[in-house]
């Protein structure tokens, strides 16, 4: 029987090829099978991140979603959908494993920070020898290209999901000094009002796929903004002591 392969979970960072990291570049590069995820139809950003990298003739499995915002995330449907969908996810990973091939599965950023990959690593990391290689993750994108310092001193940096409901950012954001918040898309409006109430609109930063092709790095923009798509972020910097 052939030794199985060894599962990679790779972060290949935040959009940006240069920002992949020396090891995750060599991973993709000698990878035999390359994952990654996507919605249906699409490519996928892990993918078109490391285009220039992939070796001739690697298998490609291409994991798609079989929804993302088309029903509640906290719902019964969403819930039973995406756990199959691991389910098969990892089981079509395993018969590469088992037949000896290695496998990279790539990720956006950092593959343990909100990354697809994690439902995969706790699936199959217990049966197969498992590498999880960090990445630089999307807010560190954003910030660096904002030019935007995050937190000084003691600043206690808070990163929280524009998905909670407003009360549940408003109590988060009123206890921290800095703040990243992600997965805007259609909540912008709610988050927006959250900031204003609390007196943190005037500083907040806005940064719209940061890294990437297309990228937009502006101030808050107002109330009535609807562009806002899932890879934007708002960025709320401390004023600790900043030397």
């Amino acid at each position: 029987m052939s030794a199985r392969g060894r599962l990679y979970g790779v972060g290949v960072g935040p959009g940006d090829p240069e920002l992949m990291t020396l090891k995750a570049a060599r991973l993709v590069k000698a990878a035999p099978v390359l994952a990654y995820f996507c919605k249906q139809g699409q490519r996928g950003h892990g993918r078109a991140i490391v285009e220039g990298f992939l070796a001739e003739g690697v298998i490609e499995e291409e994991l798609a979603y079989p929804m993302t915002t088309e029903a509640p995330a906290d719902g019964a449907a969403y819930h039973a959908a995406l756990s199959g969908f691991y389910d098969a996810a990892a089981a079509r990973l395993a018969v590469h494993l088992d037949a000896g091939r290695d496998v990279v599965v790539v990720s956006e950023g950092d593959p343990f920070f909100y990354g697809s990959f994690m439902p995969v690593f706790h699936r199959l990391a217990a049966d197969y020898e498992t590498e999880v290689v960090a990445g630089v993750s999307g807010m560190a994108g954003c910030w660096t290209r904002a030019r935007t310092p995050i937190a000084y001193g003691d600043d206690v940096l808070a990163v929280l999901p524009a998905t909670l409901p407003a009360a549940a950012l408003r109590e988060h954001l009123a206890r921290v000094d800095a703040a990243v918040i992600m997965k805007l898309g259609r909540h912008f409006s709610k988050t927006r009002a959250v900031l204003e109430e609390l007196g943190l609109a005037e500083r907040a930063v806005y940064v719209e796929r940061g890294t990437m092709a297309g990228e937009k790095v502006l101030p808050l923009p107002p109330a009535g903004y609807e562009g806002a798509p899932y890879f934007a972020m708002i960025l709320v910097p401390g004023r600790g002591r900043s030397l």
